[in-house]
């Protein structure tokens, strides 16, 4: 088994705290822009941005890995508003973000003034599957596993 680290850079543990989500069956395209939409945010409205995006409320404005995608209407309609509702991206991003409040609260640390400082998404591994083709023949396709990184900052006000 390998060792997973975090790449955070600056890490401060006595006011920031960590959590990840490995080997996640979400597409990797999909949550590097959530990601990117929820950083810097603070931790509720982060909270109830990735809630609006589950249930397909709240366009995710796709900065990257947005060839063919439609733009929305509620994204301000600025050059490149391009947009979608990743809700499996969403959840899984949610749920990775609540550890963290989580392991944030074990420090003691105060969740109301807490910002989300970090938010990353990797590729993982592969899992491989069978694709049956014409006249017999098979191909290989390969299932992209993701790994998210979520750190919280606690903030001076």
């Amino acid at each position: 088994m390998t060792e997973s680290g975090y790449s955070i850079e600056n890490y401060d543990p006595t006011t920031m705290a960590l959590a990840s989500g490995r080997d996640l069956r979400v597409s990797f395209k999909k949550t590097v822009n959530v990601c990117r939409a929820i950083k810097g945010m603070r931790l509720e409205a982060a909270k109830e941005f990735l809630r609006g995006v589950a249930q397909e409320k709240i366009p995710v404005a796709f900065i990257k890995y947005r060839k063919k995608v439609g733009h929305k209407r509620s994204l301000g309609g600025v050059s490149g508003a391009a947009g979608r509702y990743p809700v499996l991206s969403a959840k899984a991003v949610l749920k990775v973000l609540e550890n963290a409040e989580n392991n944030a609260s074990k420090k003691g640390l105060d969740t109301s003034r807490l910002v989300v400082y970090h938010a990353a998404a990797q590729k993982a591994g592969f899992i491989p599957r069978v694709y049956p083709r014409a006249f017999g023949r098979i191909d290989i396709k390969h299932r992209v596993l993701t790994h998210v990184e979520i750190g919280l900052k606690q903030i001076e006000e």
